[in-house]
């Protein structure tokens, strides 16, 4: 099946943020020729100037007049705004592209856009960006979350097969729920870990991130290849001793409101992997409803907070 190939096109990029300037500096590597980029902070001018020289700076409307396709790269919840505003201002015109990289939307956001003949593209990449140099080549073989009306499935598909990418189209209606998925793995690991760090930090371990790193990293291959057959541990295990000692010394510990989120997101975890344990038939109920009686019970009373 012969897939449509956009030709090469002039790039306007609107927010300069980390995941920004990595697909800009992509599509540039696939040929296209990023012309201008609006970059307000002077982290985001010196992240642009480093991933895409040959950009010059521009306000909103005037990046979006320059190019063929224009990239929006700005936090969600000013993203219809934003793309109304362009649309009202005659900054986007019929036949343009225009791409937003938000997990969250699909096209509907870019509904003004539609209206007027824009060609319109959801394309979210799967992977977590610092704005480094080197991340335009980790989006060989990344996936791609994409969402585009019949017609433009193919121009979608393109441009991210020339980033190197590996496209996904996502149902409009899907990808509220794609998108929690993905802040659920990525988002909320950053949490645990970072919280895990702090953990053996007061019990004495000097760099926790460097400790923790082999455990870390099996596991995720594992559940990565196994999914619920690489469960460890005391709860997998229907170890009720054992998590009854982790709730005591994690509650014992709490003076500040973060010590009483950790508490709460173990608490929480262990509950969600003891029922996970139960539903891919690894306990038993009669192991696993000790350690939900424990987990639901009563825990000592938490210091004072302040």
């Amino acid at each position: 099946m012969n897939q449509e190939r956009p030709a090469r096109l002039r790039v306007g990029l609107i927010g300069a943020g980390r995941a920004g300037c990595v697909i800009a500096a992509a599509l540039a590597r696939a040929g296209h020729q990023v012309v201008a980029v609006n970059a307000i902070s002077q982290q985001s001018q010196k992240r642009s100037s480093a991933l895409i020289p040959q950009a010059r700076f521009a306000d909103p409307i005037d990046v979006s007049a320059e190019a063929d396709l224009l990239l929006l790269a700005v936090p969600d919840d000013v993203l219809a705004d934003l793309v109304s505003g362009l649309v009202a201002s005659d900054a986007i015109r019929a036949g343009q592209i225009v791409v937003h990289l938000s997990g969250r939307y699909g096209t509907d956001v870019l509904g003004p856009a539609q209206r007027i003949g824009a060609l319109c593209v959801a394309m979210h990449p799967v992977m977590t960006f610092t704005g480094a140099a080197f991340e335009v080549e980790r989006l060989d073989g990344c996936p791609f979350g994409i969402s585009a009306s019949d017609e433009h499935h193919a121009v979608a598909q393109a441009l991210v097969l020339e980033m190197g990418g590996e496209p996904q189209f996502i149902e409009p209606n899907s990808r509220a729920l794609y998108h929690a998925a993905l802040s659920h793995a990525s988002n909320h690991l950053v949490t645990v870990i970072a919280q895990a760090e702090d953990l053996l930090t007061q019990a004495g371990i000097d760099s926790p991130g460097q400790f923790l790193a082999p455990l870390v990293s099996a596991s995720l291959d594992n559940v990565l290849r196994s999914g619920d057959a690489a469960l460890t541990g005391p709860v997998s295990r229907g170890d009720v001793e054992t998590l009854g000692t982790h709730l005591t010394a994690l509650q014992e510990r709490i003076e500040s409101a973060s010590d009483r989120a950790t508490f709460d997101a173990y608490e929480v975890l262990a509950r969600a992997t003891a029922i996970r344990t139960l539903a891919s038939h690894r306990l038993t109920a009669a192991q696993v409803d000790p350690m939900l009686d424990l987990l639901d019970g009563e825990h000592p009373k938490a210091k004072d907070q302040g």
